[in-house]
């Protein structure tokens, strides 16, 4: 093939060098037609070399069809639910004021505390309250001396009475003078019992189990106390309960009528799960234990309320939590992870592989999660082969090498 190049070039560099040396003749321009054509014969020739080594040249492999793993949708049976948010609150609150006035001396806790029933928090001066119930016992051991002596007198009375010595009327004054010492008696047992009220209301204890907040008095404070709150009072903290807690949310009347209808009109006793701070794991159970006896004509709304447990005390009143109720009965369902659905504008897919390979998008109409996973209520057929991992490598249409998976649900989770 090189050769035949030098000979085209030799063959034009003559051609040139005739047309400089000679007018054109007959001759000259025969010449000239058999260079030209030895001229496209070689060109000829070069092209079909390269021609030849193209079409013998090796062709480069195509690439292998993706691999992703593919499993046919889970399927279980699965109650509809409906989510609401709710807050909690506190089963029990009370505000610790003071019952009786004087100077508070002791506050025995932290701020802040979780403490138990019957322990001490506050004191308040109890001397004067000490010294009340002294003179009171006092009065009581006066009145029993006083019966004492009426006894007697009464007695001496009756005896002079029947030795014609004495007269009917000392007799009923001895006994009078006996029930009134009675009466003393027993006022001066009321007088030691209020006495001793007012000496147990100046240690103020626990009322339950829960945390206390902070204290609003100080040490030395002079605080008011009432017994009957019929005068003003101190309020020296406030403390509420942990365990149990409620969570209190309010259900649309559409939710409402879907609930009774699920449970056959039958009053809250319905179990419900409950998602705390957001992350979406439904590990914590309660029970429906109260709705009110009314639709909210405003918000069109009826409150209801959840009991839950709170053995670790991790649950603050007025934190607010997600929760689900049942609003429909068990049915059976199909189940994928909530990652193999795919958001198409206003709808949602999720992609499948066909009998040849061939990945074909499927709308569907998505539910709840259940176990981690989402609920499909149409659009999928429980044979399908739904792709569940290696999405970012197909689109519709394309080849795919399909490996076998399997769906495993997991924590109980909500993402909306």
């Amino acid at each position: 093939m090189t050769d035949l190049r030098a000979v085209a070039r030799e063959v034009a560099a003559s051609s040139r060098i005739a047309n400089e040396d000679r007018p054109p003749t007959p001759r000259t321009r025969r010449w000239r037609m058999v260079l030209a054509a030895v001229l496209l014969a070689a060109l000829a020739a070069i092209a079909g070399e390269h021609t030849w080594r193209g079409t013998d040249a090796p062709a480069a492999p195509l690439p292998e069809p993706p691999r992703v793993t593919v499993s046919a949708p889970m399927q279980e049976t699965v109650a509809s639910t409906t989510g609401f948010l709710g807050q909690f609150s506190a089963v029990d609150a009370v505000e610790l004021r003071a019952q009786v006035g004087g100077t508070l001396t002791v506050i025995a806790f932290q701020d802040g505390q979780v403490v138990r029933r019957g322990d001490p928090l506050f004191v308040i001066d109890p001397r004067p309250f000490q010294i009340k119930l002294d003179q009171a016992v006092a009065q009581l051991q006066s009145a029993e001396a006083r019966q004492a002596l009426t006894d007697v007198e009464l007695w001496r009375a009756q005896q002079l009475r029947r030795s014609e010595y004495g007269t009917a009327e000392n007799v009923d004054q001895r006994a009078a003078d006996q029930r009134s010492a009675r009466a003393a008696i027993d006022a001066a047992k009321a007088a030691i019992r209020d006495a001793q009220l007012d000496l147990e209301f100046s240690q103020i204890k626990a009322p339950f189990t829960g945390r206390i907040g902070a204290h609003l008095v100080s040490l030395g404070s002079l605080v008011s106390g009432s017994r009957g709150g019929t005068s003003a009072t101190t309020l020296l903290a406030t403390i509420v309960s942990l365990d149990p807690i409620h969570l209190d949310f309010d259900m649309s009347e559409a939710d409402y009528l879907a609930y009774q209808q699920a449970h056959h009109g039958a009053g809250p006793n319905a179990d419900v799960v409950i998602s705390l701070g957001g992350n979406g794991h439904f590990d914590r159970h309660g029970t429906l234990d109260f709705i009110d006896n009314a639709v909210d004509r405003s918000s069109g709304t009826i409150h209801a309320r959840a009991t839950v447990a709170n053995p670790d005390l991790a649950i603050t009143p007025g934190q607010f939590a997600r929760l689900r109720v049942a609003t429909g009965s068990a049915a059976p369902a199909l189940l994928v992870p909530a990652a193999a659905i795919v958001p198409d504008q206003s709808r949602q897919m999720v992609m499948t592989v066909a009998a040849d390979g061939t990945v074909v998008p499927k709308p569907v109409e998505t539910g709840d999660l259940h176990r981690g996973l989402r609920v499909i209520r149409s659009g999928l057929s429980p044979t399908d082969s739904v792709v569940i991992d290696g999405l970012v490598r197909v689109h519709p249409g394309v080849k795919v090498t399909p490996v076998a998976g399997t769906i495993a649900p997991g924590p109980d989770r909500d993402d909306r």
